[in-house]
């Protein structure tokens, strides 16, 4: 089996997508700064085990579209992307992983639409409903005017940034990130000093980790060519306000599906204030949680840092939601 790709038309919008194998269908989400290509691990060990593997590059990100309006990127409209994209893939139902950004999509799809999802997973970012993430007034309060999801905020100043060199930004974000990060001895928030940039402390790294190849970073970035190719992907976080206030009146839901979630305890997310109860809470959130991992020593990149740890936790969580043949 190989890795087959297409475009679907979705939502009003085309995205690119990457899938394998047959049975009930996968949706695999992916996070910033990546694409379906983070996902490269899982493709053959979840087809072979009897599923439909699908990896769509989201909306803005890569080969897919990239709408113009800052609003055409609400958690709304992405979980419209993943409905349709369920129906537009022939099926009626999914179960859904998300790494990063496409964590809170996946979750929040599962909390809004459960009659389409039949699992989800969460890898490092933990549900936090209604919204996922917390508005920007207290990331302020928490972090200051450094954070990097305010500095995210400002039209163009990022997006030039990282589209300068994007090979060597998305090496900088992807090894930094990680849990071979020697500079870090243990995690923290991103937060920038007053007058340098993200990338300015996140230095070149002397020599990749060995989950990280120049011929990955090169494929990232290919993905990532053109003076406009982050602004979509930037754009998610200016909607993290506007999603506050359009899913204020689902506040009180829970995800009512079986679940997974699975963090490297070297990963930026768990030293967020608020994680560390989220995470000890999660059965509150998501009843039907299935099981709760973290990996010692990984980093941000969780399927990519470590794809067999990851892979058998998918496999065992697909299991518990439903049986299939192997292929």
């Amino acid at each position: 089996m190989t890795v087959r790709h297409r475009d679907v038309e979705v939502n009003g919008v085309r995205l690119h997508i990457a899938e394998q194998g047959e049975g009930p269908l996968v949706l695999l989400l992916h996070g910033f700064p990546e694409s379906w290509y983070s996902w490269r691990h899982q493709f053959a060990p979840l087809a072979g085990a009897g599923y439909r593997v699908v990896a769509p590059d989201q909306r803005g990100y890569a080969r897919s579209d990239r709408p113009e309006p800052v609003d055409a990127y609400t958690l709304l409209h992405l979980v419209g992307d993943v409905t349709a994209l369920i129906g537009a893939l022939g099926e009626s139902s999914a179960v859904l992983v998300g790494h990063d950004w496409g964590a809170p999509v996946a979750w929040a799809t599962a909390l809004l639409r459960p009659d389409l999802v039949r699992g989800v997973a969460g890898l490092s970012v933990p549900p936090a409903p209604p919204a996922m993430l917390p508005p920007l007034s207290l990331a302020r309060d928490r972090y200051g005017e450094g954070f990097y999801q305010i500095g995210f905020q400002e039209p163009g100043v990022a997006d030039a940034e990282f589209a300068r060199d994007p090979a060597s930004t998305l090496r900088r974000i992807l090894f930094n990130a990680s849990g071979d990060n020697p500079r870090v001895e243990e995690p923290r928030p991103w937060v920038v000093p007053e007058g340098m940039t993200l990338l300015d402390g996140m230095p070149e790294p002397d020599a990749l980790p060995g989950w990280l190849t120049e011929e990955d970073v090169a494929a990232f970035a290919e993905d990532y060519r053109g003076s406009d190719a982050f602004t979509g992907p930037l754009n998610w976080y200016r909607n993290i306000d506007r999603n506050n206030e359009l899913l204020t009146a689902f506040q009180g839901r829970v995800v009512e599906v079986p679940a997974l979630y699975v963090v490297g305890d070297r990963d930026m997310v768990v030293s967020l204030k608020g994680v560390d109860f989220l995470r000890a809470n999660l059965h509150l959130v998501a009843p039907r949680v299935h099981a709760n991992v973290t990996l010692a020593g990984c980093g941000h990149w969780t399927q990519q840092e470590r794809p067999e740890e990851v892979n058998a936790a998918l496999l065992d969580f697909l299991a518990h939601v439903e049986e299939v043949v192997p292929a």
